[in-house]
């Protein structure tokens, strides 16, 4: 028998990928290597588990044993990839002490993303979090809400969060709701400043302030300490100085100010990387047989963008699994609009290419709550709708021009 298929990354875009390619071929063999325990959750899952009370283990919907059974896959969990060999077709794995090497028919590299972290001084900079993995939460989960004697009782925590993006605003909006007290700081003037136009991101942060949000716009973190130093008080207490001279107290502190793509082992092979890992139509790298989507991925079929959300992870896993099959396929992305998690105000955008000339407009029927933004020629590229407009999704996408 010959040398399996093999997926780098076992998050939505590396098992979603494995499903897909079921459906085509059950016999080929897969193999699936994952840096950590590889159980099946949904990321975006991740910042808004805390209103909802739902612990670490509650989000995970099924076990990675159990994916590996039902998909009929052999996976090597805790298993790190340090390399890719192009020439000889294959990758060099290390669990604990042990190496080994892996020969691959196809590669497929869905390593997705990492946390962009701010520089920083102060003697707990260490101490700054990011949740970008079911990992990453389980420890924020255990600052926040430790085991306490009552399951329903919240002992609330100050969390000063770096960034008004969409991540940042979705966690803001959890952790408030959860009964924590949160302040956003971020250089810019609003929240989600480069997503919406501007009145629609002064709604959500009228929302959000009225639920309970700090804001502290025009500013960065400059350092975080601990409260009293090390001989002073809790570690866990911290004094978080901003760029303009403010401190805030806080118990703990959480980064999220977007995400890189993962191209380590990619760069490392020599495969063409840009701001991501760079594939064309039908997911293929700069090199035969290794192919790349998901977070880590910068699609041609996309006007060469990064696309760091659910949809196209979905497509592009099944135009990927086609190809696999040497059933050749071009990826296309439809539109795709993205539902914000924020529920005190709900937000959905469907967001134009970022070169893409024009501007927002105002719905020019008077409708509050609907942005449009319109090209040169004044065909409309995207929407963002907010509150009860959110039910025009389908309306406003029919009238959109890819």
């Amino acid at each position: 028998m010959g040398a399996p298929i093999v997926v780098i990354g076992a998050g939505l875009a590396g098992w979603t990928t494995v499903r897909e390619l079921r459906k085509l071929d059950t016999t080929t063999p897969v193999v699936v290597v994952s840096a950590d325990s590889a159980d099946f959750y949904a990321k975006p899952s991740l910042s808004n588990a805390f209103a909802q009370k739902r612990t670490p283990a509650q989000l995970v919907s099924t076990p990675a044993a159990k994916m590996a059974e039902t998909l009929n896959v052999t996976l090597l969990a805790n298993t790190v990839v340090v390399g890719i060999n192009v020439q000889s077709r294959s990758i060099s794995l290390r669990k604990g002490s042990e190496a080994s090497e892996l020969a691959y028919s196809q590669l497929v590299i869905a390593t997705g993303a990492k946390p962009i972290r701010a520089p920083m001084t102060g003697n707990a900079t260490e101490q700054v979090r990011v949740v970008n993995s079911l990992n990453d939460f389980a420890q924020f989960h255990g600052v926040l809400q430790p085991d306490e004697p009552a399951p329903d009782t919240v002992a609330p925590k100050t969390v000063v969060l770096i960034g008004a993006g969409l991540i940042g605003c979705e966690f803001a909006n959890d952790l408030v709701q959860a009964g924590h007290r949160v302040h956003v700081i971020d250089p810019a003037s609003r929240p989600l400043a480069q997503l919406l136009p501007q009145d629609a991101g002064l709604e959500l942060q009228q929302a959000l302030t009225e639920l309970g949000v700090h804001w502290h716009f025009g500013t960065t973190v400059q350092a975080v300490d601990h409260a009293g130093g090390f001989n002073g008080k809790s570690e866990s207490a911290l004094t978080v100085t901003l760029s303009n001279g403010e401190t805030l107290g806080a118990d703990t502190v959480l980064s999220a100010i977007g995400l890189r793509a993962d191209m380590e082992l990619a760069a490392a092979a020599q495969l063409a990387c840009d701001r991501g890992i760079l594939v064309d139509a039908y997911l293929q790298t700069s090199a035969a047989h290794i192919f790349a989507l998901g977070d880590c991925a910068q699609y041609a079929s996309a006007g060469q963008r990064t696309l760091p959300y659910v949809m196209p992870i979905m497509n592009a896993a099944k135009a990927l699994a086609a190809n696999l099959t040497a059933n050749r396929t071009a990826l296309v992305f439809p539109l795709m609009p993205v539902s914000i998690k924020t529920p005190a105000l709900a937000v959905v955008v469907a967001a134009p290419h970022p070169a893409l000339p024009g501007q927002w407009a105002a719905d020019p029927a008077g409708e509050s709550g609907v942005w449009r933004f319109m090209d040169e020629s004044d065909a409309q590229r995207g929407f963002v709708l907010t509150g009860k407009q959110t039910a025009r999704r389908m309306e406003l996408s029919k009238t959109t021009v890819l």
